[in-house]
């Protein structure tokens, strides 16, 4: 009788663990949208309003740009840090844009909050290309000093350095990005609010003019302050295509067509990330070949089925490594966030081809939109727990997902419950190297992410994989909505 129970119980708990499967493999992509976006209210710096959802963060950074005489209160914290770094924060931007003009018929309540979370930035960006005439601010707050800190963003008490680039301490990559981020958010804003809009692209012009005009590299200028954090390692070619071709987007003048053809940005590529923008100028151009029929803008769809070629796994040109449990895996530092952009690229490329019905080859390989967009809900299913430790890595998705992030906010007491500062190193001992779960939950974040076997350690001091970032996040907006929205996949 014995073995007959067993015999049951075994069973009963397999059948039990094919339904938690069929659970698990069903991802509420509504629920991790919403969440996606939320994340963002947790990174905010400046005056907090009063629709502040995530209500353990309070105001912080209030007197950001005082030692250049200048307000540059708002913007973002790009990571688990307290620096605002305007390369990767811009890049954000434009992702967020982009997500919300392809995808925001299928964002439904969401496209509000998502236009809010690109307004927080945009409102800061503006500041900085506009305070002073002949500068650009891009960055507040020393990272070197505020590594050595584990403090809240609320207690920050050491001096908020103020950065800037200049005709004579150039930053083409930076400029440029900005004057992306402002003129993809310009259509985001057109008919809901056309005056700002018209302010975010007149801004973005006159970016981009200063961006082209003095040319060279940001990290040349600012040295380590922005290196090795957010040093520009592919130069700022790839950011003039990228503005270029979001002015173009933005405004149809055919100045910058010219100006997309005279930078001969040819190289071939299998990355898209804050640093390397390549690649998603490339599907962005395509779109005018693909749907609008334009045979000027050949090149950038034939460059753009070369990166696909690159990524997709079964592509004989594939440079692009999978982990085990399917996972693109580029390089160990944050890995997800090149998942996240590379996904928003599968997702949006496959979509223009949808519409034209259109497919092409790599080698043998035929290639159709459903290539693409099953790749990239591989991906996005992989995130959101469907993947060998049965692990979301988005923060409060799920029920099972990263604890104990490397993120200063999340991982120390709030004001409301530890009203006394904790001063800069007042937080390493007690809470850094704590084994216990954060106290505070930083809804909708999305980790670095597992290693090259799928692993994950769930420990605070290991950045490169518990680290969230705002560009990861940023990216994966537009795939949510885009599986959120279509019922059919």
């Amino acid at each position: 009788m014995a073995m007959v129970r067993g015999a049951s119980f075994c069973l009963l708990f397999f059948s039990s663990f094919l339904v938690l499967e069929s659970v698990q493999g069903n991802p509420n992509y509504k629920d991790a949208l919403a969440k996606s976006i939320l994340f963002f209210q947790g990174q905010r710096s400046g005056m907090l309003p009063k629709t502040q959802q995530i209500t353990w963060r309070s105001s912080s950074g209030l007197s950001d740009g005082q030692l250049a005489n200048v307000d540059l209160t708002g913007g973002y914290y790009d990571a688990g840090d307290n620096v605002k770094f305007n390369f990767p924060m811009a890049f954000t931007t434009t992702m967020l844009s982009w997500s919300t003009l392809e995808y925001g018929k299928r964002m439904g309540p969401e496209l509000q909050n998502a236009r809010a979370s690109i307004r927080w930035a945009t409102d800061y960006l503006l500041k900085c290309a506009t305070a002073t005439p002949g500068k650009l601010y891009v960055g507040v707050g020393d990272p070197n000093a505020d590594h050595k800190c584990w403090a809240r963003p609320e207690d920050m008490d050491m001096s908020r350095t103020v950065y800037w680039v200049s005709p004579s301490n150039p930053g083409s990559d930076v400029a440029a990005e900005t004057a992306a981020a402002l003129a993809a958010a310009s259509m985001v804003f057109k008919k809901v609010d056309p005056k700002y809009s018209r302010l975010l692209l007149n801004t973005a012009r006159n970016v981009f003019q200063f961006a082209m005009q003095y040319r060279g590299a940001y990290s040349d200028s600012l040295g380590s302050a922005v290196c090795p954090f957010y040093c520009s390692y592919s130069g700022y070619k790839d950011e003039l295509l990228w503005g270029a071709a979001w002015l173009l987007r933005a405004t149809n003048d055919v100045s910058y067509f010219n100006i997309l053809e005279s930078l001969g940005a040819d190289d071939g590529t299998d990355m898209f990330s804050w640093d390397n923008k390549l690649a998603g100028a490339r599907v962005l151009l395509s779109r005018q070949a693909l749907l609008s029929n334009d045979k000027n803008f050949d090149r950038f769809k034939q460059q753009a089925e070369d990166f696909m070629c690159r990524i997709l796994p079964n592509s004989p040109f594939s440079s692009t490594k999978y982990t085990q449990g399917g996972l693109i895996y580029k390089l160990p530092g944050s890995n997800l966030q090149y998942v996240t952009s590379i996904t928003f690229l599968l997702t949006t490329y496959s979509k223009y081809m949808s519409a034209k019905k259109h497919t092409f080859n790599c080698g043998s390989l035929l290639v159709t939109p459903s290539s693409l967009k099953n790749l990239a809900r591989k991906q996005v299913d992989y995130i959101l727990g469907e993947n060998p430790l049965k692990l979301s890595y988005m923060v409060g998705y799920g029920q099972s997902f990263p604890k104990r992030i490397h993120h200063r906010g999340s991982s120390l007491p709030s004001l409301a419950s530890h009203p006394q500062s904790l001063g800069c190193d007042g937080g390493f001992q007690p809470y850094l190297h704590s084994s216990n779960p954060n106290p505070n939950i930083l809804t909708g974040a999305i980790v670095g992410g597992p290693n090259q076997d799928d692993g994950y350690p769930d420990e605070r001091t290991d950045y490169s994989h518990a680290e969230p970032a705002t560009y990861i996040n940023a990216a994966i907006v537009g795939p949510l909505a885009f599986f959120a929205g279509s019922h059919t996949g």
